[in-house]
C-alpha cells in the first residue's frame, strides 16, 4: 500500500526566514504540532512543538525558523510503501515525514496516521471474523 491513501495534503508551511513568533502563531492558528519549513517552495526542514520548547528553554537568540528547524529532514515519496515508511520513521526516531512527489511537497504523514490506518484495518478484520464465526 502506498502513501497516497494515508498522507494528508493540508501541510502547514513557513518560510526559512519566518520569525519564530510567526512560526508559533502559525502552529497555534492551524492547531498543528509541526510546520514544514520551505525555501523556494522546497522543504528544507521541520519545526515541531518540541523544537520550540527546547528553543525557549535554551534562551538562545534564534530569531527565524532556519535557526530552530531540524535540518536533517527525512522525506518520503508519495509512492513509497507504508510499511517501509513506518520502519524508517521508527529507525530514525521521528514521528512525521513530509511527502514529496517529484520533489514537490504534496503532503505529510505521521505515526498517528499509521495507527489510525491500523485501527481501521483491524476493525475490518474483526467484522470478517465475526461474520464468519459460528453462532452459539
Amino acid at each position: 500500500m502506498s502513501l497516497e491513501r494515508i498522507g494528508r495534503t493540508d501541510v502547514v508551511t513557513v518560510g526559512v526566514d519566518s520569525p519564530v513568533d510567526e512560526v508559533v502563531e502559525t502552529m497555534r492558528s492551524h492547531n498543528v504540532g509541526c510546520v514544514v519549513v520551505v525555501d523556494g517552495g522546497r522543504p528544507r526542514g521541520i519545526v515541531t512543538d518540541r523544537d520550540l520548547v527546547l528553543y525557549a528553554m535554551d534562551g538562545s537568540e534564534a530569531l527565524t525558523a532556519r535557526n530552530v528547524m531540524a535540518e536533517d529532514l527525512f522525506t518520503v515519496d508519495i509512492g513509497d510503501d507504508v510499511f517501509d515508511v513506518v520502519n524508517e520513521l521508527c529507525e530514525r526516531g521521528v514521528r512525521r515525514a513530509p511527502v514529496l512527489e517529484r520533489g514537490d511537497l504534496v503532503g505529510i504523514v505521521t505515526l498517528d496516521d499509521f495507527v489510525r490506518l491500523l485501527a481501521t484495518e483491524l476493525d475490518r478484520l474483526a467484522d470478517v471474523i465475526e461474520a464468519e464465526s459460528p453462532r452459539l
